[in-house]
């Protein structure tokens, strides 16, 4: 069963959407201010965050870059593209914007959990590409393909997030605790190095630079 923490001051949405994800199977805790948040999660770990923004006490913002290995979606009445856009560069899964069907919300819930859960399988898989990491083992089209450790750490972030722009800010953070020697001014060369060892594997391009942003997985035949 997963456990889901819901962290919001309006009481109706707090006990609203406890009562949903307690009626559809998953644990629930909850918070009503940014300040016990942070405590509720030091104390605990749940699986996935569902996170308000306007809060008293430390802003939902604020919280954010305090959670840690766990994929949080903002709920929030800002419509605003930009605001969205900072928010998922600085780490967020997901954003839903308030008032928001409940059916939606739950669609989303499902699809970061499985994401979620993907992240601790030993295998993934994409477009032909096969990534072991439990074996630190790559494959494409059934060649073995020798990667440098940062390589292997961006590749498999990519591959987490299928067809999803990640900022390069995103996968320097990302990737830091494996790889710290990676710094932006050599992020380029490592993405270039592992583009050629996949192109010369398979004559494809997999990696795709989307410029002034990041980049993204996709495979190009």
């Amino acid at each position: 069963m997963a456990l889901i923490a819901i962290i919001d001051d309006d009481k109706h949405i707090n006990s609203m959407l406890a009562d949903l994800l307690g009626r559809e199977g998953y644990g629930v805790l909850r918070a009503y201010s940014g300040t016990e948040a942070v405590y509720m999660l030091s104390e605990n770990k749940p699986d996935l965050v569902l996170l308000d923004l306007m809060m008293p006490g430390l802003s939902g913002e604020e919280v954010l870059p305090k959670i840690k290995g766990i994929p949080v979606i903002v709920m929030s009445a800002k419509a605003d593209v930009q605001n969205k856009v900072s928010l998922l560069l600085d780490g967020a899964a997901d954003y839903i914007t308030k008032p928001f069907d409940t059916r939606e919300l739950l669609a989303r819930i499902t699809v970061q959990l499985r994401k979620s859960q993907a992240e601790n399988s030993d295998t993934l898989t994409y477009g032909g590409l096969t990534l072991r990491t439990d074996l630190h083992e790559v494959y494409a089209e059934g060649n073995t393909v020798r990667l440098t450790k940062t390589e292997f750490a961006i590749l498999k972030l990519l591959m987490l997030n299928p067809n999803q722009v990640i900022a390069k800010s995103t996968i320097l953070d990302k990737i830091s605790e494996d790889t710290p020697d990676c710094v932006e001014s050599s992020l380029k060369v490592h993405i270039s190095n592992l583009r050629k060892k996949l192109r010369e594997a398979t004559g494809k391009e997999y990696i795709e630079a989307v410029w002034g942003i990041g980049f993204k997985l996709t495979v190009d035949s």
